[in-house]
């Protein structure tokens, strides 16, 4: 029971680690694709 109970401990925990990193990739490209519009504006 107790093994049980720690490998599904693991597996929430990789899983949320894992969403974790796809959400804080994504809000930089996000960041980066304002920047460059901010960056293309200025030029104008």
């Amino acid at each position: 029971m107790k093994r049980t109970l720690l490998l599904c401990v693991l597996l929430m925990a990789t899983l949320i680690a894992i969403s974790g990193c796809n959400t804080v990739r994504g809000m930089g490209q996000d960041i980066e694709k304002g920047g460059e519009a901010i960056q293309r504006t200025a030029d104008s």
